[in-house]
């Protein structure tokens, strides 16, 4: 282990922390960064494992509310269906990620090309997203002759509100939507987001599912990631993912205390166009041999 390797680590922890929570894709910006960074991780182990910290920091953020859950399971039904969606929302990725995983992390997560390509794309997904999402129904895309039914869907007033009150359906669907995110450079919160909007839920309800949907399915994903990698890590590389994790925590409490404010007043355009700036510049560097 040398300072490199620490100081990388650090910075990675850092970038896991402020990009988890937020549509850009946490996975695409640590394995872009480790590459042109010259960071290397046993079975790209540290991508995932270091997401501990961006969970713990979630789960700090929404303590007292998942406490209250808790303890009002027995005699509240509105707690017992919210626990039953989260659940059903991560059923999904549970087994998709169980049987995929060797395949993604060896081949996808090994394509920073295809990271950089998705990059940009989801960018322009989230562009439209967040540019139709929830104005009032008007006539201006019907007199453009525009008719597609994702618009005239994502133009109406919002369905659901309340993560509390959303239907076992919707969040399965939500959860199914969240498997795209297995391919590096979707983002997992992005995936969920923007399904959920589709679905019609609005912009605030569908971020705050988001994070508690993150909490099983990081779980999920760091305890097979850490079994199957178990016999590759050695203490050194402990350490680093310590650093990182450390890292992640801190930078994650800053995110998740002030995104939902920011999404609300400012939607998710500023996160679109950052996310195509990076591909962006990811790609031009990777074409000239960086």
């Amino acid at each position: 282990m040398d300072i490199h390797s620490i100081l990388s680590a650090l910075l990675l922890g850092v970038i896991e922390g402020l990009t988890e929570f937020i549509p850009v894709s946490s996975t695409a910006h640590i394995l872009l960064a480790g590459h042109f960074l010259g960071f290397q991780s046993p079975g790209n182990t540290f991508a995932v494992l270091v997401q501990l910290g961006a969970i713990l920091a979630i789960l700090s953020v929404y303590a007292h509310k998942l406490i209250s859950i808790a303890v009002s399971l027995p005699s509240n039904p509105q707690s017992r269906r919210f626990v039953v969606s989260v659940l059903l929302g991560f059923l999904p990725a549970a087994v998709i990620g169980a049987i995929a995983h060797d395949f993604i992390k060896t081949v996808l997560f090994e394509t920073p090309v295809l990271i950089c390509v998705v990059l940009i794309l989801g960018g322009f997904v989230l562009l439209g997203i967040d540019k139709y999402a929830f104005k009032k129904p008007g006539t201006a895309a019907r007199e453009q002759g525009i008719r597609l039914l994702v618009i005239d869907r994502i133009k109406a007033t919002p369905i659901y509100t309340d993560v509390m009150n959303y239907p076992y359906s919707l969040a399965f669907k939500i959860g199914l939507c969240q498997c795209v995110a297995m391919i590096p450079g979707t983002s997992r919160s992005g995936a969920t987001i923007v399904g959920a909007l589709l679905l019609g839920t609005d912009k605030r309800s569908a971020a705050e599912f988001s994070f508690f949907l993150a909490m099983p399915t990081m779980v999920g994903a760091f305890t097979l990631d850490l079994y199957k990698n178990r016999h590759l890590l050695t203490f050194d590389d402990v350490t680093v993912i310590g650093v990182g994790f450390i890292a992640a925590f801190i930078s994650a409490l800053i995110v998740v205390r002030a995104l939902l404010d920011f999404v609300s007043k400012r939607g998710y355009a500023p996160f679109a166009w950052w996310r195509i700036g990076v591909g962006t510049i990811g790609l031009i560097a990777l074409l000239i041999g960086f």
